[in-house]
């Protein structure tokens, strides 16, 4: 490994000139069943955060290995209680860095390249103020999970589940017992700051993600005959849920790999027959073995006894949304405690489970709280922009 590690060299990715190579890297790297297909920038995926950062690994002049950084700030979950009396809880808050986009080519791993890229990035997120890092793996990605909790100082902290369902040629069923209002997006920014904002992980910039051009809108269920005023908060008393939607299609496709002919003449056959007999409402199985897009469902919540009801109905009437924009599948990544997560449809086998590593890049933060060794909430906001 060591004469390896001392032939690479790490630098900025510059788009002028890497462009073609890291794409090319790209599809040659498997994650898992799916095979990430860039959109030709790819920056692209982090482009939408407040501050991005994009390293490649070079041997020679062959591109063998990179790795993508964001940074901004989160809420740890909870509250901090302050020593005076006289003054009202704070949220506690964070500077957070995701760490993104690790590829490395199948020829040149075991070589040290990817902790090289790890440490690297790691770099500009203490030069640039971050006090904790973390990073999105499958739970059963032993290379990945070994790589950050082995040799770089992550623990293990959150095993979320990315929640995939296809989306039908037949509409899905909203249920006539609720009704679904759009709301403004600075409705929604309110609705977020004032329910969601001590959930952990909620970003300080939730007004950024909903203004964004790939946040397709927020909408909110409530039992028909509910007299709630758009412009204002939900009765706590009340039954409610609400979800955004985020436009992945724009940034990126995934596709199948490693599937049997008889597999996929099988999924074809129920899609023929879905087509032909959508009153039927027949569970077809999408082409997902050419490249495909995603909706991302994302600030999923909600309060009262039907809470579960108008979260189905949010995510049929998401189904939907994908369906009319030629969408293969809508997901949702939720906590694995999360009491709403029964309400969100989803194919098993299409539905991994994540694990979300979490290190300490400084201790000098929020009094030497340890953020790493905190227990789980109930929910976590997942962030669309580290998808």
């Amino acid at each position: 490994m060591g004469k390896g590690f001392e032939m690479v060299m790490i630098r900025e990715y510059d788009p002028t000139r890497d462009l073609t190579s890291v794409e090319e890297l790209e599809k040659s790297c498997e994650v898992g069943s799916l095979l990430v297909d860039l959109m030709g920038d790819p920056l692209a995926r982090i482009r939408q955060s407040p501050s991005f950062h994009m390293l490649v690994a070079e041997i020679g002049d062959e591109i063998v290995g990179i790795i993508r950084g964001t940074i901004k700030m989160v809420t740890r979950g909870g509250y901090t209680l302050l020593d005076r009396s006289d003054v009202s809880p704070e949220i506690s808050t964070t500077k957070l860095a995701f760490v993104s986009g690790l590829r490395v080519s199948p020829f040149y791993r075991r070589m040290g390249i990817g902790l090289k890229l790890v440490q690297r990035i790691e770099d500009w997120f203490r030069r640039n103020g971050a006090a904790y890092a973390y990073v999105q793996t499958e739970n059963d990605n032993t290379a990945s999970v070994k790589l950050f909790t082995e040799k770089t100082g992550y623990s293990k902290f959150r095993t979320p589940t990315f929640l995939v369902n296809p989306v039908f040629n037949h509409r899905a069923t909203v249920s006539n017992r609720v009704k679904i209002i759009n709301l403004a997006p600075s409705v929604a920014e309110s609705l977020y700051r004032n329910r969601f904002s001590s959930t952990e992980f909620f970003p300080s910039d939730i007004n950024s993600i909903l203004a964004n051009k790939l946040s397709l809108g927020t909408y909110m269920a409530l039992p028909r005959g509910s007299d709630y005023v758009p412009s204002s908060l939900p009765d706590p008393t009340d039954s409610w849920a609400v979800l955004s939607i985020w436009n992945s299609k724009e940034v990126y496709k995934l596709q199948v790999q490693g599937t049997s002919r008889l597999k996929r003449i099988l999924a074809k056959t129920t899609r023929v027959f879905d087509g032909v007999f959508p009153f039927l409402k027949i569970p077809s199985f999408p082409n997902l073995f050419k490249p495909f897009s995603m909706h991302f469902l994302y600030g999923i919540g909600g309060e009262g006894p039907r809470a579960v009801e108008m979260v189905e109905a949010l995510c049929s009437h998401a189904h939907n949304i994908a369906r009319k924009s030629g969408c293969s599948v809508v997901a949702a990544e939720v906590a694995s405690c999360e009491p709403l997560r029964v309400g969100v449809p989803h194919w098993k086998l299409l539905s991994p489970e994540d694990l979300w590593c979490l290190k300490r890049l400084r201790d000098d933060d929020d009094g030497g709280v340890d953020w790493t060794k905190s227990t789980p909430g109930l929910s976590i906001f997942v962030d669309p922009r580290d998808l």
